[in-house]
């Protein structure tokens, strides 16, 4: 769904399972560190609201959204988490630059989900200007930030439901 018809924020919280017990890795690119900075605020903050505890969110900066998927296999090889958040932001700009990052970006996260049998969310805004990433970075389309870290916290549970038996239809 389009992100202009809904706001990357708003979920139903009460629809999202605790944090408690799990662990997070989030791997964030410094490239457009306005942005991605404003993502890892709201993806912290809500893995916070949601049970997980501080010393339980391992952190990786990195240098570009290129790198988020390096970054990432380096933080699950350093750290047992149960799921790691990779945030970035590629703005369009003037050449295809954005269309080759995105895919291999999409890709090897995807990969690194299947290798490790863990979820690596895929947090990266794909915007064509810097308003569009902003407006999406806590702006008044939300914050991506927080939308990885339900997604991340979801299949998390599901991922641990999976261990215990039979998964439940609905939350």
């Amino acid at each position: 769904m389009v992100s202009a018809l809904k706001n990357l924020s708003d979920y139903d919280e009460s629809n999202v399972p605790s944090a408690e017990g799990l662990s997070f890795g989030i791997v964030v690119s410094e490239w457009n560190a306005k942005v991605t900075h404003a993502l890892y605020e709201g993806c912290y903050d809500t893995l916070i609201r949601h049970g997980a505890k501080e010393e339980k969110i391992h952190l990786l900066q990195v240098p570009g959204s290129f790198e988020l998927t390096v970054g990432a296999k380096m933080l699950a090889d350093e750290h047992k988490v149960d799921a790691v958040i990779c945030l970035g932001c590629v703005i369009k700009g003037e050449t295809k630059h954005n269309e080759y990052i995105n895919q291999a970006v999409a890709t090897g996260l995807t990969s690194l989900s299947m290798f490790y049998s863990r979820p690596f969310v895929f947090g990266v805004l794909t915007p064509d200007t810097e308003e569009q990433a902003l407006d999406r970075a806590g702006g008044k389309h939300g914050n991506k930030g927080v939308e990885a870290a339900v997604t991340a916290i979801r299949m998390a549970n599901l991922k641990k439901a999976m261990k215990g038996g039979k998964p439940k239809i609905g939350f």
